[in-house]
């Protein structure tokens, strides 16, 4: 199953909801993406057909392994082309707005490269 960007956003926020609090449930979601709880839903429950979270009898939804690829994939790229952005005087809410929209369009090629290139400046 390929993700969409939609998908790809859920399961970035569920890392970085698991990375700050013990347990994430579809309500913490709703709360931090400011999506409706039907939406929401609806998203975890393709997700989890899909094979990238799983959700427990109480709610808990957890990443599988090929959830956490795709969740860190993302916010690596998210968390790199925001500081690249910035390092160019770009403000910080533009730049990681701006690298909201790239962090799903980007090629492997272009952000290794961008990658390579923000290592060799360092």
């Amino acid at each position: 199953m390929h993700l969409q960007e939609s998908g790809e956003m859920y399961l970035e926020t569920i890392l970085i909801l698991s990375n700050s609090q013990p347990s994430v449930r579809s309500i913490d979601i709703c709360e931090y993406m400011g999506y409706s709880k039907p939406s929401v839903s609806r998203a975890v429950g393709l997700l989890k057909k899909g094979g990238y979270i799983t959700v427990d009898g109480s709610g808990f939804i957890t990443l599988t392994e090929s959830g956490k690829y795709i969740a860190g994939k993302i916010y690596e790229r998210h968390t790199v082309l925001t500081g690249f952005l910035m390092s160019l005087g770009v403000p910080e809410v533009t730049a990681a707005e701006d690298a909201c929209k790239i962090e799903h369009d980007i090629s492997d090629t272009s952000f290794d490269a961008i990658k390579k290139a923000i290592k060799k400046d360092a």
